[in-house]
């Protein structure tokens, strides 16, 4: 019965996509969910969730920058978005009161290096980007650095805005980097760098974008919330498709090549989309351990699985 309803749903959206857009007008008596999303491929189930909303409308948000999505967040003048989940335990630290209700995705980030790079050692004394201190990206880093025999400090870590990673790769600006999806596929791609490792490589089941709410909204609309997750999950599943459905969908949020957003769909998946409390306790350990945070919040204060567990 679910395959029947995914593939109907996905005849639906095939339709949606090529008729409309999404955010057009709601009707007046349908509740707004405002979502923040920067234009990655670790958002995908947002992008086939604008599609299935029925009973609220969603008014997806883009930002150019995790800084400016989380200001937006922390100071409510937006719902929800797909965030970094260090980002967001940090502002949840600080006393922003978020909950982390479902994860983005699963695996799909990959270690980039130049051509020139054949061994983790040949990264000494280089300049290697990653998009913010607080992410995931930052802590593979740290991670494949542990696994080689080699320190943070071997390295000249800088950040960077992700788009502009491949270019200053390909200018030898910089020896390697590592960012959310599509941005690593474009360099492969494009025949400008090599994976050097692949997430699960170094760090597997790791943890990267989460879709967080604010909890004041929570509070008052749990069952639009419900709702909302619902279909997220369906849209999990819908994107692990990796149809042409899905191509379309994307395509409404993310400017990217057919060959580039192939490969960064291959390395990701959408399903499993709840958040376990050993690969989060894990997360927290390392984000103590590179000193990005003294008291972590705990899986039970910033964790809510609720919606995703009762999810159809």
């Amino acid at each position: 019965m679910r395959k029947w309803t995914i593939l109907l749903v996905a005849c639906a959206l095939l339709l949606t996509t090529a008729c409309s857009k999404p955010n057009e007008k709601a009707a007046s008596d349908k509740p707004i969910i405002k979502i923040g999303y920067l234009p990655i491929t670790h958002a995908g189930p947002l992008y086939m969730d604008a599609y299935l909303q029925e009973d609220y409308t969603i008014e997806m948000v883009k930002f150019g920058s995790w800084p400016d999505l989380m200001d937006a967040l922390n100071t409510g003048r937006i719902d929800g978005a797909s965030a970094l989940i260090e980002l967001a335990m940090k502002a949840k630290e600080q006393g922003i009161d978020l909950k982390a209700v479902a994860l983005g995705h699963t695996d799909g980030n990959v270690l980039i290096s130049s051509h020139d790079i054949d061994t983790t050692a040949d990264l000494q004394g280089k300049t290697y980007a990653i998009p913010h201190k607080f992410s995931s990206h930052n802590i593979l880093l740290n991670e494949m650095l542990k696994k080689d025999g080699m320190t943070y400090e071997d390295v000249n870590v800088v950040e960077m805005a992700p788009a502009e990673m491949p270019a200053a790769l390909s200018e030898n600006r910089i020896a390697g980097y590592v960012v959310a999806e599509p941005f690593g596929a474009q360099a492969v791609v494009l025949n400008k760098g090599q994976v050097h490792y692949h997430s699960d490589e170094i760090w597997p089941d790791s943890y990267c974008c989460v879709l967080v709410m604010r909890n004041d909204f929570i509070t008052k609309n749990p069952d639009v919330t419900q709702s909302f997750i619902n279909h997220y999950a369906l849209a999990g599943e819908l994107a692990n498709q990796k149809d042409d459905v899905v191509y379309e969908s994307f395509g409404q949020f993310m400017k990217v090549d057919r060959e580039v957003l192939d490969l960064s769909l291959e390395w990701i998946s959408y399903d499993n989309l709840r958040i376990e409390q050993q690969d989060y306790d894990k997360l927290s350990g390392f984000m103590v351990e590179m000193g990005l945070s003294d008291q972590p919040p705990s899986y039970e204060e910033f964790v809510d699985n609720t919606f995703i567990e009762k999810a159809k």
